[in-house]
């Protein structure tokens, strides 16, 4: 877990409901969301459009603890869900899960691929990359939480295919998959073989003996 910190100040709001929602955001610019989890009861709440739209700016924002103001009593929590406009870069409510600093918590973390283009598979061997999945589930204390997970590509060759398995996860985390058996160990990211060695040694396979 970085350095970065993130905080956002929060007021407390009573109307529900749609029609609430979007006079929140249109006569004001505040956007609804909720806190909920821990002890305590779910919290509807609003916060600055402007202050959280800059915060989301930060990939980190995403996978990172967040101090959040409701009203000068301050609470962590994560991210859990932000409801976007499908086609234009405008949100319309949030969803934050407080979190206890002595309990593990699952969440979402962006995976960082480097190495791709120098790789052995690209560069000596004429592959192409292809990601299976772009973010991993993980469990972990909340001070271990890492804002992205990490795969070096160098070192792989074409043909081979890198699983959840072979990942080098931080300190203190686990895979959310991998908890569930072997089953789940899903493919991250392959490195296909060019098309010209693929269908070559396609016919390879189906040549039959010379009588």
């Amino acid at each position: 877990m970085s350095a970065i910190s993130f905080t956002l100040n929060a007021k407390l709001r009573e109307d529900a409901g749609k029609g609430a929602s979007r006079r929140l955001r249109r006569e004001a610019n505040l956007v609804p969301a909720i806190v909920y989890g821990g002890s305590k009861k779910p919290q509807m709440i609003s916060l600055a459009y402007n202050e959280l739209s800059k915060q989301l700016e930060n990939e980190a924002f995403y996978s990172h603890i967040i101090t959040l103001s409701i009203e000068g009593k301050s609470e962590d929590v994560i991210i859990k869900d932000l409801q976007r406009h499908p086609s234009r870069p405008i949100f319309y409510h949030a969803d934050f899960m407080r979190v206890s600093k002595t309990k593990k918590l699952r969440s979402k973390v962006p995976l960082h691929f480097i190495n791709e283009a120098s790789s052995k598979g690209v560069k000596l061997q004429g592959g192409t990359v292809a990601h299976a999945i772009t973010e991993l589930e993980i469990t972990c204390l909340p001070q271990d939480l890492p804002e992205f997970i990490e795969v070096d590509l160098a070192e792989m060759e074409a043909g081979h295919i890198l699983h959840i398995s072979d990942l080098k996860l931080p300190k203190g985390v686990e895979s959310i998959a991998l908890s569930h058996g072997e089953d789940h160990d899903l493919p991250v990211v392959t490195i296909h073989k060019p098309r010209a060695v693929e269908e070559s040694e396609g016919d390879e396979e189906g040549e039959t003996p010379a009588e």
